[in-house]
């Protein structure tokens, strides 16, 4: 036997030990039994049983069968009410002026308040007519009764005179006699099962009336009717869904219209994936207000956040609205035509890049003649594989050069070895230097051809496309020159802001045109000036609208562009551009692209396409190199017997001579190797140009300058 001690004052149904206050100690008691627990109280069983019904997936159905045949009921009769009331009055044409009003169609209103008058007139006319029907119903009944019954009379003599029967003269008039016997035997009969049935078909009317409309919560409806894919976009859906965002003006506004709402309504278009419509606003709702409710108006409509777009069109008071089917948007598009027609090739002042597909399934083409182009976005969301899309398409024009500086590092440019010039891959700082250096060789190189232009009007050059992938790391670069100047930064010592600045200031005029991509705008790494100076910008998902604006602008975002409101790891790939090179819907700033996605292996069997287009281009990978080269007998060299040869065609040869050298030397840098020396290029006829006997003289000058030294 086992002893159990419990305290006295213990209540087994709570967690609390403490006795009375009126006890100084708790006594202890020592049983044989296991004490005696207290009973659960009623309301904890019956609060218990309750949320197990109402958890119970039978009584959620019968609760949805009950809801649901109800709603119908209330729904119908209200419908049916309606109906009528519309019939009897002129309610109908009241909404149709007070919405024709809020539409500013004062024509229409007009129209419709004659129609509402010649209702009422005609009303009027009836209920007059009233007042005399009595006298005319009794002049009208007196004479069809007597004619009836004279003309059974003449028909029973007719009877009578065939049949030879003078009582067949009244056997017409007995058989309507009868006829009416019968009717009144049959409504007597009739009467009663009249009465109980017809309140019960009443309701059956307005039942069916309720189930055609779906007149109840959505939760209530069967499986068959409840879409679990949004419902199909109607006016009405669109404009309950108006209506309930919880703009007052709106919403009463709406309520006055009455089922005539539709009337803010375009015409519902096809568009792709979804549907299109313009909705007019009556006065006094903003369009901002309607596109701050994007989430709110989505749901309404049945639709996720990301399947609502809406955009301001060039009519004043109007937004657009694109809702797509439910779960269009998370189905991949088709492969880049790059990928599936390997006949595809590139121009670079007439084509247009297959960049992806719009919203409406129609194909994305870019044109990037002589525009800057930016794209950003967050971390891996498809930034690279947009830009480095376009590059593949513009390598199979073998006239367009490339410079290529891949900050990340991580081989997605690889293949454009052997294509583009100039191939810097790392995330270093050295490799930052490098790729600053580069730019600030290609405006070098702009420089020069800005210079010829003014000798040669007609002259043409070949484009050079300057990448910069990761440009952030760029603009964050904290290393300095010798001179002391930063590398990074977004001031106007910063080397790279600076080179990136003039390019997007002069380089479209002679083909020199900046590419970048960087993540995560900032003021600090993506600054104002440089980004103002894209002529192509385009976003993936950014973190904030005020991310959204530095990417793309404030009037592309205050008219619609919500590159923040995309889905993080989602809406991979998906990208709201801003540009002229795009077609853009009229009367918007900006469209959103779905870019086709091109993977490591198809994208390196497009650059061996581009390679064969090309003849085997050389490219040069930036190395570091121990040796040093003698400059001056390099260039001594590359002149040969020539008297004299242009500076450009001096370093074009020096290039070829070691390209890892020579690749960053420029008409600056020869000049400053020849003045070292007490020489410098000279102009003949009207071109820079290095001669010869310079040459040898400042190697003459070098070495007599070096056995002076050493004989001291």
């Amino acid at each position: 036997m086992t002893e159990n001690v419990v305290p006295l004052f213990k209540n087994p149904t709570t967690s609390t030990d403490e006795p009375p206050a009126e006890a100084a100690a708790p006594v202890l008691i020592v049983v044989d039994e296991p004490p005696m627990v207290r009973p659960v109280p009623l309301w904890v069983r019956t609060g218990h049983t309750a949320r197990t019904i109402a958890t119970h997936e039978r009584t959620r159905t019968a609760a949805g069968v009950v809801v649901r045949h109800g709603s119908y009921i209330l729904g119908g009769t209200r419908v049916v009410a309606k109906r009528a009331w519309d019939g009897r009055t002129a309610a109908r044409y009241e909404r149709m002026i007070r919405a024709a009003e809020a539409a500013g169609n004062y024509e229409a209103a007009a129209d419709w308040e004659a129609r509402g008058a010649a209702f009422r007139a005609a009303r009027h006319k009836r209920r007059m007519d009233l007042i005399t029907s009595p006298e005319r119903l009794a002049k009208n009944a007196a004479y069809g009764t007597g004619g009836t019954i004279g003309g059974l009379l003449l028909v029973g003599i007719a009877l009578a005179i065939a049949t030879k029967d003078p009582a067949d003269v009244v056997t017409p008039l007995m058989a309507l006699v009868d006829l009416i016997h019968f009717l009144v035997v049959f409504v007597t009969v009739m009467w009663g099962p009249l009465v109980a049935v017809g309140p019960w078909l009443a309701l059956a009317g307005v039942w069916a009336v309720g189930r055609h409309r779906q007149a109840a919560p959505n939760w209530a409806l069967p499986a068959t009717a409840r879409s679990t894919d949004g419902e199909p976009i109607t006016p009405s859906i669109v404009v309950k869904a108006l209506r309930d965002l919880g703009i007052g003006p709106l919403r009463n506004a709406i309520k006055e219209m009455g089922d005539a709402g539709a009337s803010m309504l375009g015409p519902i278009r096809i568009a792709g994936c979804g549907v299109e419509v313009d909705v007019t606003l009556p006065s006094g709702v903003a369009t901002n207000e309607v596109q701050n409710k994007r989430r709110k108006l989505a749901e309404n409509l049945t639709r996720h956040e990301h399947e609502v777009f809406i955009t301001i069109p060039e009519a004043a008071r109007t937004v657009r609205l694109w809702i797509a089917d439910s779960g269009a948007l998370d189905e991949p598009i088709g492969p880049s035509p790059l990928v599936t027609d390997e006949t595809l090739t590139a121009n670079y002042k007439t084509g247009r890049a297959p960049w992806g597909q719009d919203l409406r399934g129609d194909a994305a083409e870019l044109s990037v003649y002589q525009r800057h182009l930016l794209v950003t976005g967050l971390s891996n969301q498809g930034k690279t594989a947009a830009l480095r899309a376009l590059a593949l398409w513009l390598a199979l024009d073998r006239t367009v050069q490339f410079w290529i500086a891949d900050l990340k590092g991580i081989g997605d440019w690889a293949p454009f070895d052997g294509i583009a010039k100039i191939l810097i891959e790392g995330p270093s700082d050295s490799h930052c230097i490098q790729a600053t250096e580069m730019v600030e060789d290609a405006v070098e190189e702009m420089n020069r051809r800005i210079e010829e232009r003014r000798q040669n009007p007609t002259v043409v050059f070949e484009p050079l496309i300057v990448v910069v992938d990761e440009a952030q790391k760029a603009f964050m670069c904290p290393a300095k020159g010798e001179d002391g100047r930063p590398y990074g930064g977004a001031k106007a010592t910063s080397r790279y802001f600076m080179a990136v600045r003039e390019i997007h200031n002069q380089g479209r005029a002679v083909d020199v045109l900046m590419w970048q991509g960087t993540q995560d705008p900032t003021d600090q790494n993506l600054p104002k000036l440089v980004r103002e100076g894209a002529h192509t910008r385009a976003s993936l998902v950014v973190g904030t609208e005020s991310q959204a604006e530095m990417a793309l602008g404030a009037k592309a975002v205050n008219a619609g562009a919500a590159p923040h409101l995309l889905r993080q790891g989602l809406d991979k790939g998906t990208l709201v551009v801003a540009s002229d090179g795009i077609t853009i819907p009229a009367g918007q700033a900006s469209i959103t692209v779905r870019t086709h996605f091109i993977d490591d292996e198809p994208a390196a069997e497009i650059a061996e396409r581009a390679k064969m287009l090309r003849n085997g281009a050389t490219t040069l990978r930036v190395i570091e190199r121990d040796e040093e080269r003698d400059a001056l007998a390099d260039v001594a060299a590359v002149i040969g017997d020539a008297a004299r040869l242009r500076t450009d065609e001096v370093l074009k040869r020096l290039h070829a001579l070691d390209t890892a050298v020579y690749r960053e030397w420029n008409n600056g840098r020869l000049k400053r190797l020849l003045e070292e020396h007490g020489e410098e290029p000279k102009k003949s006829h009207g071109v820079m140009v290095v001669r010869r006997d310079d040459v040898a003289r400042a190697l003459a000058n070098r070495d007599a300058g070096g056995s002076a030294s050493a004989s001291q």
